[in-house]
């Protein structure tokens, strides 16, 4: 290896120019991109995203993002599309068409299609004077900004503004749509993201798990009770049933002369403090268990005052949370 060549100067280069690119597209952002919000609103379809080569592969990301956060969305080839797939098109769907020069021959039908159905077109192209550009009826310009690959003019830059431009489209549509946390669960049932969008509700132990005892209880009830459940914890509720207390280990330890003689009122440390609604997300009940101090490992769930189920720091960990 050349002892001139230096990697890391030339990552950093690439990612100033990249960067600096990105500003200069977001400087430049006009009506147009509300324009093309619109139109993406008012589809009554879906959004067939649809580009050849590098411009396709970020279509393809694209409608995978769009589709991700509750805008229906699917990718079509630019090729394929003359070959049977403009069937895939409906006349209340919305075309995203992305190339850096707009002169793509293999978007021709596409465009012609486009026009015949009266099909929205959006274009994401460096040139609003080519043949994409002139048969769009919005058209996001990229910014003017080289290629990362000065020599090679390899597609770099223009792509990161095609993703960039693309994902500002779709976090806009998501929310002027006003889609929630909650939406976005169902579309990520799965892995990480999807266990960090799950509710307290999903992951809780019900009535049946509960230890609880009234604020009268004799201790050696109580303590029989938190032993059944095995929980290190036991609720205490008043006569209608709202939780007044928890006693934990530390609090059979400040009491233990004299514990077995006293009842569940005398021993509780009144609250408790962190008690949860079933609606939270997971994530945010983890966060609950360490901050603010002290740290706990177990919650109960509580509706109206009333506690209707328990978390322990386990079913965070078994649902993949932490």
């Amino acid at each position: 290896m050349s002892s001139t060549f230096d990697a890391v100067a030339v990552g950093r280069r690439v990612l100033a120019a990249e960067a600096a690119a990105l500003t200069l597209q977001a400087d430049g952002l006009d009506e147009a991109f509300v324009r093309a919000v619109d139109i993406l609103y008012a589809a009554k379809g879906r959004i067939a995203c649809t580009g050849i080569g590098k411009s396709g592969h970020v279509a393809r990301k694209l409608a995978a993002t769009f589709a991700s956060t509750g805008a229906a969305a699917f990718f079509v080839h630019a090729s394929e599309a003359s070959h049977g797939d403009l069937g895939m098109i409906g006349q209340e769907d919305a075309i995203l068409a992305l190339s850096k020069s707009g002169e793509v021959r293999e978007l021709s039908d596409i465009l012609v299609y486009a026009k015949r159905f009266g099909i929205p077109l959006i274009a994401l192209t460096a040139s609003p004077g080519s043949a994409l550009g002139q048969a769009a009826d919005v058209v996001l310009r990229l910014a003017d900004a080289p290629e990362a690959t000065a020599e090679v003019n390899a597609p770099t830059t223009s792509t990161t503004l095609q993703i960039a431009l693309g994902d500002a489209l779709a976090v806009a549509l998501l929310e002027r749509r006003g889609f929630t946390a909650k939406d976005f669960k169902t579309f990520h049932p799965g892995g990480k993201l999807g266990a960090m969008l799950r509710t307290v509700g999903d992951l809780m132990h019900g009535a049946g798990e509960l230890p609880l005892v009234t604020y009268d209880t004799p201790m050696p009830e109580a303590l029989l009770v938190m032993t059944e459940k095995r929980w290190g914890i036991v609720g205490v509720t008043d006569e209608a049933g709202r939780l007044v207390g928890a006693i934990t280990d530390g609090d059979l330890r400040r009491h233990i002369s004299g514990l077995l003689s006293l009842s569940a009122g005398d021993v509780m440390t009144p609250g408790p403090k962190k008690t949860v609604p079933q609606s939270m997300m997971a994530s945010e009940a983890l966060a609950l268990m360490s901050d603010p101090a002290p740290s706990v490992t177990v919650l109960f769930v509580v509706e109206n005052e009333r506690p209707v189920g328990i978390l322990h720091v386990h079913d965070l960990l078994r649902a993949g949370v932490m």
